[in-house]
C-alpha cells in the first residue's frame, strides 16, 4: 500500500472522505448522547459546590452552639456567684463591704443579661443558618437524584454504542495514517469550525454539500478529475465530486 507521501490527489480525497464518512458515524453517536455528558458533568460540579456550602455552614453552626453553650456557661456561673454573695451580704459587718457585695450581685446580673442578649443573637442567627442548611441539603438531595438518573440513562446509551464506537475509533485511527499532517490538521481545523462537523462534502446537484452554494461549472470538472484539493469559496470545506468512492467501497 502507497504511504502517504506516495499518494496522488485522487487517493488523498478518496482517504479524506472516508476519514470524513467514519467521523460522522461516531457524531451521530456524539448527537444521540446529547448534552448527557455535559449534563452529568455539570451536576457533579454543582453537587461538589453544594457539599461544600453544607459543610461550612455545618462548622458556623457548630460554632454558634458552642457560643451559646459558653453563654449559658457564663450564666450558670453568675446566678452561682448571686447566690453566693447574697449569702455573704446577710453576715456584712459594715456599709462598705456590703456596698462591694451589692455591685458584685449588679454586676453579675448584668452578665446574666449581656449573656442572654448574646443567646438570642446566637439562636437567631442558627435560625437562619439552618434554614439555609435545610434548603441546601434539600436541593443537594434533588440533585442526587438527577445525577443518577443522568447516569443511569448515559450507560443505557453507552452501552448501546460502545460497540459500534469502539469500532469506528479503530477504523478513524487507521484513515488517519493514510493522510499527511498537514491535511489532517486542516481537516480537523474545519471540522471544528462547524458543528456538524463536516469538512468533507460531495458536491450534489451543482451545489456545494455543506453551505449549498452553488458550484461553477469549470470547477465542477476541476473537482470531479481530482487532481487538486478543491475548497469551497464560501464555507472552505474540502469539496469531492459525489461519485468518490473508498477503498472499502469500491
Amino acid at each position: 500500500m502507497a504511504t502517504a507521501k506516495e499518494q496522488s490527489i485522487a487517493d488523498k480525497l478518496r482517504a479524506l472522505y472516508s476519514l470524513q464518512l467514519v467521523d460522522s458515524k461516531m457524531d451521530e453517536i456524539s448527537v444521540l448522547r446529547g448534552e448527557l455528558p455535559m449534563e452529568v458533568s455539570d451536576l457533579e460540579d454543582e453537587i461538589t459546590g453544594l457539599k461544600t456550602r453544607l459543610k461550612k455552614l455545618e462548622n458556623s453552626i457548630a460554632d454558634i452552639d458552642n457560643e451559646i453553650l459558653h453563654h449559658n456557661t457564663n450564666i450558670k456561673e453568675a446566678e452561682a456567684l448571686i447566690v453566693k454573695y447574697e449569702k455573704q451580704l446577710d453576715n456584712v459587718k459594715n456599709n462598705r463591704e456590703f456596698d462591694a457585695l451589692t455591685k458584685e450581685v449588679e454586676l453579675q446580673k448584668l452578665e446574666i443579661q449581656l449573656s442572654q442578649k448574646k443567646i438570642r443573637e446566637a439562636n437567631a442567627q442558627r435560625e437562619i443558618k439552618q434554614q439555609s442548611f435545610d434548603g441546601i441539603d434539600t436541593k443537594l438531595n434533588q440533585r442526587n437524584k438527577d445525577l443518577e438518573s443522568k447516569k443511569v440513562e448515559l450507560q443505557k446509551i453507552i452501552e448501546k454504542t460502545e460497540k459500534d464506537e469502539t469500532k469506528l475509533v479503530k477504523e478513524s485511527d487507521k484513515a488517519r495514517k493514510e493522510i499527511d499532517d498537514r491535511l489532517l490538521k486542516s481537516y480537523d481545523k474545519i471540522r471544528k469550525t462547524y458543528r456538524n462537523g463536516m469538512a468533507v462534502v460531495t458536491v450534489t446537484r451543482g451545489a456545494c454539500g455543506g453551505c449549498f452554494n452553488r458550484i461553477p461549472p469549470q470547477m465542477q470538472i476541476e473537482i470531479g478529475v481530482m487532481k487538486k484539493i478543491i475548497a469551497c469559496e464560501h464555507c472552505g470545506r474540502v469539496l469531492v465530486d459525489e461519485t468518490v468512492v473508498t477503498p472499502q467501497e469500491a
